[in-house]
């Protein structure tokens, strides 16, 4: 299903339809399709709604606005047209961990429990986002064909989804994201939120990769600060968890959720 927000085009894929909203937020330069295996394993008891975020996959490619707000407002339009308003389980991976806790924290009333996996209020720091963008922009797009793409971007899980996800274009193979685009969403991870982190009233799971972004300070801190918050851990991961051991994500996520 498609929602229009704020001139924005919203991919909406629903999986499911029995049993309380599930809402699932996908990481920076990502997609529903990171995520399908999890709504599968949920579609039994839940209704499962995964977003393409703005400027990802098959949403709008070049929204006007990149900011955190604009993510927030966006996840809150898709509650209120695709859940009818009613209080939704929220959950998301990094920058979609971090939309996912903006969102309970500005609209508790429509945010029921929220599950993050590799998310964190800390902030990237300086620097972050200028690598990001260095990064995608250095992909020799378009691709030919998917064999290059896998020549370039490699065998890992995240790699695999990058180039089942490409879109085929007059001039070759693109992914479903544009290098500027990213670096400009990923400033809005660069600061701190925590005072939004603090704020949270809704239940709060906090899953974190054993070999994730985060150290082990960092981790702590986050649940110290959180006053709703219960950590979880994933062994032998790393930041895509969801995709390196799909079956264990899925388990904890049917039991935290």
């Amino acid at each position: 299903m498609n929602v229009q927000h704020d001139g924005t085009d919203l991919n909406v894929v629903e999986i499911g339809g029995v049993g309380p909203p599930v809402v699932i937020l996908h990481g920076l330069a990502g997609s529903v399709r990171e995520f399908l295996p999890s709504a599968q394993a949920l579609r039994h008891r839940y209704r499962v709604l995964l977003v393409d975020q703005r400027g990802h996959g098959r949403s709008t490619r070049r929204p006007s606005d990149t900011t955190r707000e604009a993510f927030v407002s966006d996840t809150i339009a898709v509650i209120e047209q695709c859940a009818g308003g009613v209080p939704v389980r929220l959950t998301g991976h990094s920058m979609g961990a971090h939309t996912a806790f903006l969102t309970a924290a500005a609209r508790p009333d429509l945010v029921e429990r929220l599950v993050l996996l590799e998310g964190h209020p800390g902030g990237d720091g300086p620097g972050h986002a200028a690598r990001l963008r260095d990064f995608f922009a250095s992909w020799p797009v378009p691709f030919p064909d998917h064999a290059a793409a896998r020549r370039h971007l490699g065998n890992g899980p995240l790699a695999k989804v990058w180039v089942a996800e490409l879109e085929r274009t007059d001039e070759g193979w693109r992914p479903r994201f544009d290098a500027d685009i990213m670096g400009d969403v990923a400033e809005g991870l660069v600061d701190d939120r925590w005072a939004a982190w603090e704020s949270l009233t809704v239940p709060t799971s906090a899953v974190f990769a054993e070999n994730g972004m985060f150290s082990e300070a960092r981790k702590h801190e986050a649940v110290l600060r959180g006053t709703t918050v219960r950590r979880v851990d994933l062994p032998d991961v790393g930041h895509d968890a969801h995709l390196e051991a799909p079956d264990e994500w899925a388990r904890i996520l049917l039991d935290l959720l």
